[in-house]
């Protein structure tokens, strides 16, 4: 569902995508509109589904998951992750699944504490169907706000 924004709509959600702990005081400040009119923006824009949630983000290498890696996955059928995803609920190694179009059905994304591991973790998602897998050297851009423009 397409939700028309403003630019104050576009402001806050701008400023929450910096900071997301801003309370409505600060954002009125960063805004230029009053508190309440901010609750409401926000509420607004929560219940719309522009704005789906507030999260850290946690860096892997810090908290000792330095092995990050993309597995390629061809699944189908009733062992296919991106059709039954609660496939993967005991599986905290895998941090995000994206379905996609062409030879390939997903991505998943995960993170492990030793090279052993995720071969391990391969060798658990080889059940599903055929992977591929590329170790993550680096992230350039590691995350990008989306904006008005």
């Amino acid at each position: 569902m397409r939700t028309d924004l403003d630019a104050v709509d576009w402001a806050l959600v701008d400023a929450l995508q910096a900071d997301a702990r801003l309370s409505y005081n600060e954002l009125a400040r960063k805004v230029g509109v009053s508190p309440p009119t901010v609750a409401q923006r926000v509420r607004r824009l929560e219940n719309a589904g522009v704005i789906t949630g507030y999260r850290a983000v946690v860096d892997p290498t810090a908290v000792g998951r330095s092995v990050i890696a993309l597995v390629r996955m061809k699944c189908y059928g009733p062992r296919c992750i991106t059709v039954h995803p609660e496939l993967l609920d005991d599986c905290p190694e895998v941090v995000e699944v994206v379905r996609l179009t062409g030879d390939i059905c997903s991505v998943v994304k995960v993170v492990t504490t030793s090279v052993s591991e995720l071969e391990r973790l391969l060798v658990r998602l080889g059940g599903h169907g055929e992977t591929s897998s590329a170790m993550v050297l680096s992230t350039p851009i590691p995350w990008r706000p989306l904006t008005a423009g």
